[in-house]
């Protein structure tokens, strides 16, 4: 016993050095750039000095890990918060709001996204032996895991990789095929697994119909119909993968797309309405009031002068 609780004990400080590790890593890398959009494509590291408001977003199928600080994702009405200790899966686009709840000058926010690659995934599987996939599904898109030694280990492997630009096309492909593997032997390895099944890819192939065709009317029986369920089954895996229905999903993005016209091209009300497929501006102001707390104008303004502040 006494012998477990020292191999647990070494098992816990090398783990904690690795955070240290990793944390002084990203905030030297960021260090005139809050977010860097790194030499490795899929990579990007980000520092943040306060906590934030709720800010929406698409967010990409990814694995998301903080060296210090902490962050809280909203999806629908569920909630996932992690921090150094744990990580954040996300296995299709999912319309999500996030928010740093954890930093400071002293201590800040040190994070990092990695984009995975359903098809990756899916040729992993092909090439190995991975146990079979227990038949019950694993609900939504999105999970919230433990971080392990090996998977912190490929992770700093990786990073590393950006003080030797000349190394990344031949070494990251493989350190990325490595963090892939360890996901998929985590315990949330079913979650990436179920993404590359038949329904969980044709529900990702209508979110990404949705994304870009946003303004268009539609018919839930017509995505059905591509993507050969019935409409009350492709109406069930949608919802239990993005936590909405095919139509509020096409609302958020709508919605998200009208707020980032009004405050990034100083579009007004009434014609960011009309640019994403609004034919009536009551019903907008409604519903974006409904969803941002505020009505568009009035939001507009609270955002204008925080982001001066």
């Amino acid at each position: 016993m006494k012998h477990q609780l020292l191999d647990s004990e070494a098992f816990s400080e090398e783990l904690e050095h690795l955070r240290r590790e990793l944390a002084s890593k990203i905030l030297r890398l960021t260090d005139k750039n809050p977010r860097l959009e790194s030499r490795i494509p899929e990579l990007t590291l980000t520092r943040w000095t306060t906590t934030t408001e709720k800010s929406g977003f698409l967010h990409q199928p990814s694995v998301c890990m903080i060296a210090q600080g902490a962050k809280r994702f909203l999806l629908g009405e569920d909630v996932y918060v992690y921090d150094p200790h744990h990580f954040l899966l996300t296995s299709v686009n999912l319309p999500v709001f996030a928010q740093i709840i954890e930093a400071s000058e002293e201590k800040p926010y040190l994070g990092l996204m990695l984009k995975i690659d359903p098809k990756a995934i899916a040729q992993m599987l092909v090439d190995s032996d991975f146990p079979p996939e227990r038949s019950e599904q694993t609900g939504r898109g999105m999970a919230v895991s433990k971080v392990t030694l090996p998977l912190l280990s490929a992770i700093i492997r990786l990073i590393d990789l950006l003080d030797t630009p000349q190394d990344i096309p031949i070494l990251s492909p493989l350190i990325q095929r490595e963090i892939l593997y360890r996901l998929l032997i985590s315990d949330q390895g079913i979650r990436l697994r179920q993404a590359t099944m038949n329904q969980s890819l044709q529900i990702a192939r209508a979110i990404s119909w949705l994304k870009e065709n946003y303004m268009k009317e539609f018919q839930v029986s017509d995505l059905a119909s591509d993507a050969h369920m019935s409409p009350s089954t492709f109406h069930h895996h949608f919802r239990v993968l993005t936590a909405m229905s095919p139509l509020q999903f096409q609302k958020w993005i709508r919605l998200h797309e009208a707020r980032r016209l009004m405050l990034a091209e100083n579009v007004d009300a009434a014609n960011a309405a009309y640019k994403v497929g609004y034919e009536s501006p009551s019903q907008f102001n409604r519903e974006y009031s409904r969803l941002f707390g505020a009505p568009p104008m009035k939001d507009k303004k609270n955002l204008s002068q925080l982001a001066r502040v």
